[in-house]
Protein backbone atom coordinates (compact mmCIF):
# COMPACT_ATOMS: atom_id res chain seq x y z
CA UNK A 1 0.00 0.00 0.00
CA UNK A 2 1.40 3.11 -1.14
CA UNK A 3 1.83 5.93 1.52
CA UNK A 4 0.37 9.16 1.25
CA UNK A 5 1.46 12.61 2.39
CA UNK A 6 -0.59 14.67 4.58
CA UNK A 7 -0.63 17.96 6.80
CA UNK A 8 -2.27 18.07 10.35
CA UNK A 9 -4.38 20.64 11.93
CA UNK A 10 -4.72 20.22 15.56
CA UNK A 11 -7.48 21.65 17.70
CA UNK A 12 -6.67 22.86 21.79
CA UNK A 13 -8.96 22.14 24.18
CA UNK A 14 -7.07 21.25 27.60
CA UNK A 15 -7.16 17.36 28.45
CA UNK A 16 -9.67 16.90 25.78
CA UNK A 17 -5.82 17.16 23.69
CA UNK A 18 -5.88 13.51 24.96
CA UNK A 19 -8.00 12.49 21.87
CA UNK A 20 -5.94 14.15 19.93
CA UNK A 21 -2.76 12.29 21.31
CA UNK A 22 -4.86 9.22 20.53
CA UNK A 23 -4.99 10.39 16.60
CA UNK A 24 -1.68 10.67 16.47
CA UNK A 25 -0.12 7.38 18.13
CA UNK A 26 -2.58 5.29 15.55
CA UNK A 27 -1.36 7.70 12.79
CA UNK A 28 2.42 6.84 13.76
CA UNK A 29 1.71 3.07 14.54
CA UNK A 30 -0.17 2.42 11.08
CA UNK A 31 1.86 3.75 8.60
CA UNK A 32 -0.53 4.27 6.00
CA UNK A 33 -0.02 8.15 5.80
CA UNK A 34 3.55 10.61 6.35
CA UNK A 35 2.94 14.04 8.18
CA UNK A 36 4.71 16.60 6.42
CA UNK A 37 3.23 19.81 8.33
CA UNK A 38 1.43 20.69 11.65
CA UNK A 39 -0.32 23.61 12.29
CA UNK A 40 -1.29 22.94 16.10
CA UNK A 41 -2.94 25.37 18.51
CA UNK A 42 -2.98 25.04 22.57
CA UNK A 43 -2.99 21.47 23.44
CA UNK A 44 -2.87 21.21 19.44
CA UNK A 45 0.52 22.70 19.83
CA UNK A 46 1.83 20.92 22.86
CA UNK A 47 0.77 17.63 21.03
CA UNK A 48 2.83 18.97 17.93
CA UNK A 49 6.08 19.77 19.30
CA UNK A 50 6.13 16.81 21.50
CA UNK A 51 5.87 14.50 18.13
CA UNK A 52 8.37 16.76 16.48
CA UNK A 53 10.69 16.15 19.37
CA UNK A 54 9.91 12.41 18.96
CA UNK A 55 10.09 11.93 15.56
CA UNK A 56 14.05 13.78 15.93
CA UNK A 57 14.80 10.92 18.65
CA UNK A 58 13.22 7.51 16.96
CA UNK A 59 11.07 8.42 14.11
CA UNK A 60 7.58 7.17 14.42
CA UNK A 61 8.10 4.82 17.35
CA UNK A 62 9.78 8.13 19.22
CA UNK A 63 6.91 10.14 18.18
CA UNK A 64 4.58 7.69 19.98
CA UNK A 65 6.96 7.32 23.30
CA UNK A 66 7.37 11.04 23.43
CA UNK A 67 3.21 11.37 22.95
CA UNK A 68 3.00 9.15 26.09
CA UNK A 69 5.48 10.03 28.22
CA UNK A 70 4.27 13.83 27.81
CA UNK A 71 0.38 12.66 29.03
CA UNK A 72 1.48 10.51 31.92
CA UNK A 73 3.66 13.64 33.35
CA UNK A 74 0.45 15.43 32.80
CA UNK A 75 -1.26 12.92 35.08
CA UNK A 76 1.43 13.45 37.21
CA UNK A 77 1.34 16.73 37.85
CA UNK A 78 -2.04 16.75 38.78
CA UNK A 79 -2.31 14.16 41.15
CA UNK A 80 -1.16 17.01 43.41
CA UNK A 81 -3.84 19.33 42.30
CA UNK A 82 -7.08 19.68 44.58
CA UNK A 83 -9.19 20.36 41.22
CA UNK A 84 -10.15 16.90 41.57
CA UNK A 85 -13.58 14.62 40.84
CA UNK A 86 -15.97 14.66 43.42
CA UNK A 87 -17.06 11.09 44.59
CA UNK A 88 -20.30 11.45 43.10
CA UNK A 89 -18.83 12.15 39.84
CA UNK A 90 -16.90 8.96 40.20
CA UNK A 91 -19.49 7.08 41.72
CA UNK A 92 -21.77 8.13 38.67
CA UNK A 93 -18.92 7.44 36.31
CA UNK A 94 -19.04 11.29 35.15
CA UNK A 95 -15.46 12.69 33.99
CA UNK A 96 -16.83 16.41 34.57
CA UNK A 97 -15.49 18.08 37.73
CA UNK A 98 -18.49 20.36 37.98
CA UNK A 99 -19.10 19.20 41.67
CA UNK A 100 -15.57 19.56 42.72
CA UNK A 101 -15.60 22.42 45.36
CA UNK A 102 -11.75 23.85 44.28
CA UNK A 103 -12.84 23.72 40.29
CA UNK A 104 -15.93 25.60 41.29
CA UNK A 105 -13.99 28.53 43.27
CA UNK A 106 -11.27 28.63 40.77
CA UNK A 107 -14.06 28.84 38.05
CA UNK A 108 -15.48 31.90 40.21
CA UNK A 109 -12.39 33.52 40.48
CA UNK A 110 -11.57 33.22 37.28
CA UNK A 111 -14.79 35.51 36.31
CA UNK A 112 -14.26 38.15 38.68
CA UNK A 113 -10.74 38.51 39.09
CA UNK A 114 -7.55 38.71 37.44
CA UNK A 115 -4.57 36.76 37.59
CA UNK A 116 -2.52 39.42 38.17
CA UNK A 117 -4.28 40.22 40.89
CA UNK A 118 -4.70 36.50 41.92
CA UNK A 119 -1.29 35.57 40.42
CA UNK A 120 0.98 38.36 41.10
CA UNK A 121 4.04 35.91 41.27
CA UNK A 122 2.55 34.30 37.32
CA UNK A 123 3.42 30.84 38.16
CA UNK A 124 2.19 29.01 35.27
CA UNK A 125 1.82 24.94 35.87
CA UNK A 126 2.20 24.63 32.25
CA UNK A 127 6.16 26.26 32.40
CA UNK A 128 7.14 23.11 34.29
CA UNK A 129 5.58 20.75 32.38
CA UNK A 130 6.83 22.14 28.60
CA UNK A 131 10.02 22.80 29.63
CA UNK A 132 10.81 19.32 32.12
CA UNK A 133 8.86 17.10 28.57
CA UNK A 134 9.87 18.93 25.83
CA UNK A 135 13.61 19.55 24.33
CA UNK A 136 13.15 22.55 21.70
CA UNK A 137 16.49 22.23 20.50
CA UNK A 138 15.30 18.46 19.38
CA UNK A 139 11.77 20.12 18.12
CA UNK A 140 13.82 23.17 16.31
CA UNK A 141 16.42 20.57 14.43
CA UNK A 142 13.20 18.16 12.89
CA UNK A 143 13.44 19.20 9.69
CA UNK A 144 11.44 16.06 8.41
CA UNK A 145 8.27 17.95 9.81
CA UNK A 146 6.91 21.67 9.17
CA UNK A 147 5.93 22.85 12.25
CA UNK A 148 3.51 25.80 12.82
CA UNK A 149 2.13 26.95 16.37
CA UNK A 150 -0.46 29.41 16.94
CA UNK A 151 -0.73 32.66 19.56
CA UNK A 152 -2.89 36.25 19.45
CA UNK A 153 -0.86 39.36 19.83
CA UNK A 154 -2.71 40.98 23.07
CA UNK A 155 -2.33 44.17 21.38
CA UNK A 156 -3.34 43.99 17.41
CA UNK A 157 -6.08 41.10 17.85
CA UNK A 158 -4.21 39.26 15.25
CA UNK A 159 -2.40 36.00 14.53
CA UNK A 160 1.05 35.08 15.34
CA UNK A 161 2.48 32.38 14.10
CA UNK A 162 5.78 30.53 14.96
CA UNK A 163 7.62 28.43 13.09
CA UNK A 164 9.41 25.82 14.46
CA UNK A 165 12.70 26.25 13.32
CA UNK A 166 12.28 29.75 15.96
CA UNK A 167 9.86 27.72 18.54
CA UNK A 168 10.55 28.20 22.28
CA UNK A 169 8.89 26.90 25.25
CA UNK A 170 7.53 30.75 25.56
CA UNK A 171 6.09 30.53 22.15
CA UNK A 172 4.38 27.40 23.10
CA UNK A 173 2.87 28.63 26.67
CA UNK A 174 2.20 31.52 24.87
CA UNK A 175 -0.19 29.09 22.30
CA UNK A 176 -2.08 28.11 25.69
CA UNK A 177 -2.66 31.04 27.62
CA UNK A 178 -5.54 31.22 28.49
CA UNK A 179 -6.46 35.12 29.98
CA UNK A 180 -8.90 34.11 32.57
CA UNK A 181 -6.01 31.67 34.32
CA UNK A 182 -3.07 32.78 32.99
CA UNK A 183 -0.62 36.27 32.42
CA UNK A 184 -0.41 37.00 29.25
CA UNK A 185 3.06 35.16 28.00
CA UNK A 186 5.53 38.15 26.18
CA UNK A 187 7.92 37.25 23.66
CA UNK A 188 10.14 40.26 22.84
CA UNK A 189 8.36 42.89 24.75
CA UNK A 190 5.00 41.56 22.92
CA UNK A 191 2.21 39.68 25.26
CA UNK A 192 0.45 37.01 23.97
CA UNK A 193 -2.93 35.03 25.07
CA UNK A 194 -4.66 31.90 23.32
CA UNK A 195 -4.45 31.10 19.87
CA UNK A 196 -7.85 30.13 19.24
CA UNK A 197 -9.40 33.25 19.56
CA UNK A 198 -7.68 33.65 15.80
CA UNK A 199 -6.66 30.36 14.91
CA UNK A 200 -7.90 27.21 16.46
CA UNK A 201 -6.26 25.93 14.67
CA UNK A 202 -5.07 28.45 11.50
CA UNK A 203 -4.34 26.46 8.41
CA UNK A 204 -3.15 28.86 6.17
CA UNK A 205 0.25 28.26 6.86
CA UNK A 206 0.05 24.81 5.09
CA UNK A 207 -1.02 26.05 1.77
CA UNK A 208 2.45 27.26 0.26
CA UNK A 209 5.06 24.89 2.65
CA UNK A 210 4.28 21.83 1.77
CA UNK A 211 3.44 19.94 -1.11
CA UNK A 212 0.63 17.60 0.24
CA UNK A 213 -2.71 19.35 -0.50
CA UNK A 214 -4.51 17.28 2.10
CA UNK A 215 -5.20 19.13 5.14
CA UNK A 216 -6.49 16.82 8.13
CA UNK A 217 -8.04 18.28 10.98
CA UNK A 218 -8.47 17.10 14.04
CA UNK A 219 -11.20 18.28 15.56
CA UNK A 220 -12.22 18.47 19.39
CA UNK A 221 -14.46 21.52 19.89
CA UNK A 222 -17.73 20.58 18.46
CA UNK A 223 -19.21 23.16 15.86
CA UNK A 224 -22.93 22.04 16.18
CA UNK A 225 -24.87 21.12 19.68
CA UNK A 226 -28.59 20.31 19.46
CA UNK A 227 -29.62 21.49 23.17
CA UNK A 228 -29.51 25.33 24.46
CA UNK A 229 -27.50 26.24 27.31
CA UNK A 230 -29.19 27.32 30.42
CA UNK A 231 -26.58 27.14 33.41
CA UNK A 232 -24.40 30.05 33.66
CA UNK A 233 -21.42 27.08 33.07
CA UNK A 234 -23.12 26.17 30.03
CA UNK A 235 -23.97 29.43 28.42
CA UNK A 236 -19.99 30.44 28.91
CA UNK A 237 -18.84 26.99 27.67
CA UNK A 238 -21.03 27.31 24.25
CA UNK A 239 -19.62 31.14 23.99
CA UNK A 240 -15.95 29.99 24.39
CA UNK A 241 -16.83 26.81 21.47
CA UNK A 242 -18.24 29.34 18.79
CA UNK A 243 -15.47 32.00 19.91
CA UNK A 244 -12.93 29.41 19.33
CA UNK A 245 -14.27 27.77 16.31
CA UNK A 246 -15.06 30.92 14.66
CA UNK A 247 -11.37 31.51 12.41
CA UNK A 248 -11.47 27.79 11.48
CA UNK A 249 -14.88 28.44 9.37
CA UNK A 250 -13.52 31.32 7.98
CA UNK A 251 -10.96 29.20 6.76
CA UNK A 252 -13.04 26.62 5.18
CA UNK A 253 -15.48 29.16 3.94
CA UNK A 254 -12.63 30.59 1.82
CA UNK A 255 -11.08 26.99 1.18
CA UNK A 256 -14.51 26.43 -0.17
CA UNK A 257 -14.23 29.63 -2.38
CA UNK A 258 -11.10 29.36 -4.24
CA UNK A 259 -12.38 26.05 -4.90
CA UNK A 260 -15.24 26.69 -6.60
CA UNK A 261 -13.22 29.39 -8.33
CA UNK A 262 -10.79 26.86 -9.30
CA UNK A 263 -13.62 24.09 -10.95
CA UNK A 264 -14.97 27.36 -12.66
CA UNK A 265 -11.93 28.18 -14.17
CA UNK A 266 -11.67 31.53 -12.75
CA UNK A 267 -8.70 31.48 -11.02
CA UNK A 268 -4.85 30.62 -12.07
CA UNK A 269 -4.01 27.31 -11.12
CA UNK A 270 -0.73 28.85 -11.68
CA UNK A 271 -1.39 30.71 -8.07
CA UNK A 272 -4.30 28.37 -6.61
CA UNK A 273 -4.28 25.04 -5.85
CA UNK A 274 -6.92 23.32 -4.65
CA UNK A 275 -6.90 22.23 -1.08
CA UNK A 276 -8.44 18.73 0.17
CA UNK A 277 -10.30 18.53 3.44
CA UNK A 278 -10.64 15.83 6.18
CA UNK A 279 -11.63 15.86 9.65
CA UNK A 280 -11.61 13.78 12.55
CA UNK A 281 -13.63 14.05 15.54
CA UNK A 282 -15.69 11.86 18.09
CA UNK A 283 -18.98 13.63 18.53
CA UNK A 284 -20.62 11.25 20.41
CA UNK A 285 -18.38 10.46 22.99
CA UNK A 286 -16.69 14.15 23.26
CA UNK A 287 -19.44 16.52 22.92
CA UNK A 288 -21.70 15.10 26.18
CA UNK A 289 -18.29 16.02 28.41
CA UNK A 290 -18.54 19.04 30.54
CA UNK A 291 -15.76 21.86 29.81
CA UNK A 292 -14.74 21.16 33.48
CA UNK A 293 -13.76 17.85 32.35
CA UNK A 294 -10.94 19.60 30.34
CA UNK A 295 -9.10 20.35 33.61
CA UNK A 296 -9.23 16.91 34.45
CA UNK A 297 -5.79 15.26 34.09
CA UNK A 298 -6.85 11.96 35.60
CA UNK A 299 -4.71 9.08 33.70
CA UNK A 300 -7.67 6.73 33.52
CA UNK A 301 -9.55 9.50 31.99
CA UNK A 302 -6.08 10.71 29.47
CA UNK A 303 -5.92 6.97 28.14
CA UNK A 304 -10.11 6.86 27.97
CA UNK A 305 -9.75 9.77 25.35
CA UNK A 306 -6.22 8.53 23.75
CA UNK A 307 -8.42 5.45 23.26
CA UNK A 308 -11.24 6.70 21.32
CA UNK A 309 -8.46 8.64 19.52
CA UNK A 310 -7.21 5.96 18.33
CA UNK A 311 -10.45 4.19 17.15
CA UNK A 312 -11.32 7.47 15.47
CA UNK A 313 -8.10 7.41 13.38
CA UNK A 314 -8.75 3.87 12.88
CA UNK A 315 -12.04 4.43 11.66
CA UNK A 316 -11.36 7.13 9.17
CA UNK A 317 -8.39 5.89 7.60
CA UNK A 318 -10.26 2.44 6.80
CA UNK A 319 -13.20 4.82 5.55
CA UNK A 320 -11.04 7.42 3.63
CA UNK A 321 -7.49 6.17 2.53
CA UNK A 322 -8.77 6.13 -0.76
CA UNK A 323 -9.75 9.85 -1.03
CA UNK A 324 -6.32 11.16 0.27
CA UNK A 325 -4.88 13.19 -2.51
CA UNK A 326 -8.05 12.87 -4.59
CA UNK A 327 -11.07 14.75 -3.24
CA UNK A 328 -12.04 16.14 0.04
CA UNK A 329 -13.94 13.95 2.34
CA UNK A 330 -15.07 17.40 4.72
CA UNK A 331 -18.65 18.77 3.30
CA UNK A 332 -17.34 22.25 3.23
CA UNK A 333 -20.71 24.01 2.43
CA UNK A 334 -22.50 22.43 5.07
CA UNK A 335 -20.15 23.37 7.58
CA UNK A 336 -20.91 26.92 7.10
CA UNK A 337 -24.47 27.13 5.68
Amino acid sequence: MVKKSINLALQGGGSHGAFTWGVLDYLMEDGRVSVEGISGTSAGAMNAAVLAQGYMEGGADGARESLETFWRHVSHMGRFSPIKRSPLSILTGRWDLDDSPAYVMLDLFSRVASPYDTNPLNINPLRELVESTIDFEKVRACSVLKLFVAATNVHTGKIKVFEREELTADMVLASACLPSYFQAVEIDGVPYWDGGYVGNPPMYPLFHTTQSKDILIVQINPIERNETPKTAQEIQNRVNEISFNSSLLRELRGIDFVTRQLRENKLDRSRYSEILVHRIEATEQINPLSASSKVNSEWKFLTHLRDIGRESARAFLDEHYDSLGKESTLDLRREFS
